[in-house]
């Protein structure tokens, strides 16, 4: 058998296997739409907000009107107490409160410094940032009216006191995220991710299902299976890695700063790399389910370690160190500050070529693995 007649064979055993099948095919087509979905508006607008006035004046009134005309928030009553305003957030029907002091109005004429309370459920960390950005958009407004009406007490004049609190303007223009929206923020480095999983189930699934068993496997050498198998499921991933870059990236209008060929050649050793780790790990399993609940199972953690999620800085050295022989974490990383942010090949370079390092680790390690699998396989004929 040669090594395109092994792909061939590679080919029809992934294709047949209906556990690979649905991992490779129907995992790739629906994660790409299942984890943008709930972003696709791109940031959450009218979420409902409690408010305890304890002040009941004129200008803790302009401060409700104030929140409620903000397009992130939507005022859906007044309560007598913070205890109430919990109520409302645990039974869902309010995502956040505000609390007005009493003595609110008069401090603030008086000069005296002010404290505004405001909260809700932080489990959804979008939807409690909207609450909070907008509690202080309409926290600013109002100290703005009273500087307005301390400068008029004063004598001054109307149009120069308006220039007075508004002689700051602030044009803020994104570099990374024109939309500044939370769907091209994620999408990039959560596809990499996507395909960094099911590639490794799949390898993981079909050596795990092979290693107990004699077949084509064992016709030809450890050296020509890994290339083969490498190459056989390289030849899938080409087509899903260009629906991702390609028409994912563009439906989700996630911003593309890198060339065409950049983009090929960074995916390249990820590619390989990953695929070599796939077959190198399921070398560890005889069972075809153990795969998938491993690599279920640290997801998250690798999603985090990656660094797009959750600041490096709040990961704890080791961790992070011992997370740079996935092929996922310096691939995500380097992509989205090659493709998304624009840097230079040079400025990548390193990770590029710890991409291709791991790659040559991972592929001693599978053809070591797939020898001491035939050996054993061996021994158990004979015994």
């Amino acid at each position: 058998m040669n090594l395109w007649q092994l792909v061939l064979t590679e080919l029809k055993a992934i294709v047949s296997d209906k556990a690979i099948a649905v991992t490779l095919f129907g995992g790739v087509l629906f994660y790409s739409v299942l984890y943008p979905l709930p972003y696709l508006h791109q940031v959450p607008t009218e979420q409902q907000l409690i408010v305890v006035d304890l002040d009941h004046s004129s200008l803790s009134r302009q401060l409700i009107r104030h929140a409620d005309a903000s397009a992130k928030i939507q005022v859906i009553g007044q309560v007598g107490s913070i205890t109430e305003a919990k109520r409302f957030i645990e039974t869902g029907k309010a995502h956040g409160l505000l609390v007005i002091p009493e003595g609110f109005r008069r401090n603030l004429l008086l000069g005296k410094g002010v404290t505004l309370s405001y909260g809700g459920d932080a489990s959804y960390f979008l939807i409690y940032s909207a609450v909070a950005e907008g509690l202080v958009s309409a926290g600013m407004d109002a100290g703005k009216q009273v500087q307005l009406i301390g400068m008029l007490a004063q004598g001054k004049n109307p149009k120069e006191a308006e220039q007075n609190l508004n002689s700051l303007h602030l044009n803020s223009v994104p570099a990374f995220n024109p939309s500044l929206g939370y769907t091209p923020y994620v999408v990039p480095g959560l596809f990499l991710l996507i395909l960094h999983q099911t590639l490794l189930i799949g390898t993981g699934i079909l050596g795990a299902g092979q290693w107990r068993s004699r077949s084509y496997w064992q016709q030809v050498s450890p050296l020509q299976l890994v290339c083969g198998r490498i190459l056989a499921f390289m030849l899938i991933y080409m087509v899903f890695t260009s629906f991702y870059v390609g028409y994912c990236y563009h439906w989700y209008k996630v911003s593309i700063q890198a060339s065409l060929g950049q983009v090929a050649l960074w995916l390249l050793p990820f590619l390989l790399a990953t695929a070599a780790a796939g077959v190198a790990m399921s070398t560890l399993f005889s069972r075809r389910d153990l795969p998938t609940q491993v690599l279920l199972l640290i997801s998250m953690p690798i999603l985090f370690v990656s660094g797009f999620v959750w600041p490096i800085a709040l990961i704890p050295e080791p961790l992070v160190l011992g997370s740079q022989i996935i092929p996922a974490v310096p691939a995500i990383m380097g992509m989205l500050e090659l493709n998304q942010m624009g840097a230079s090949w040079a400025s990548v370079l390193p990770k590029w070529l710890q991409l291709w390092g791991l790659f040559v680790l991972f592929f001693g390690l599978a053809i070591l693995g797939i020898k001491r699998r035939a050996r054993a396989l061996a021994e158990l004929s004979t015994s």
